[in-house]
């Protein structure tokens, strides 16, 4: 798999059964399923890193992948129309999943993302997930309720944001 703009540090040397525990210690949702279905999650994936200030995607990207992160943070931002500015829109640590969108739309990125913090994440793209659906698709329902859940917090928070403006 080709990265752009060499973000990535380094392909992560750990162990599957280690990068296994990580998730479970990092994520609540990996906590709700055996070792077997982390192992078999992780055979559709990439573990990298990624060092601060790197950029992980920008805004009108075409590429599709998630990313899981382990540890470290990640800034989401987004340029504004009046003054072409960034504004950061969130930031995302250890246990949460970015870009998940993209794994359900061939939409190109809607935002960009910045390492805040050194990451160490798990990547899934969006024809591994794919494949994930078709030969597991017990755990790539769990994954996708997952998925709907996340968004679902974050639609309902970014709701409250704006009705507190007005």
């Amino acid at each position: 798999m080709e990265w752009g703009n060499n973000v990535f540090i380094m392909q992560s040397l750990n162990t599957i059964d280690s990068l296994c525990d990580r998730m479970k210690n990092a994520f609540n949702f990996f906590k709700t399923l055996s070792d077997d279905d982390i192992l078999a999650f992780l055979n559709f994936c990439e573990n990298r890193q990624a060092a601060a200030g790197k950029t992980l995607w920008r805004e009108g990207d075409t590429d599709n992948y998630a990313a899981f992160i382990i540890s470290g943070k990640i800034g989401i931002k987004k340029k504004t129309e009046f003054l072409h500015k960034y504004m950061i829109v969130g930031t995302f640590a250890k246990g949460t999943v970015v870009g998940e969108l993209c794994l359900l739309t061939d939409h190109l990125r809607s935002v960009t993302a910045v390492i805040i913090e050194t990451v160490d994440l798990v990547i899934l793209t969006s024809k591994k997930f794919e494949r994930l659906i078709t030969e597991q698709p017990i755990l790539g329902l769990k994954l996708l309720r997952h998925i709907f859940l996340v968004i679902s917090k974050r639609l309902s928070r970014s709701t409250e944001r704006i009705a507190s403006i007005f």
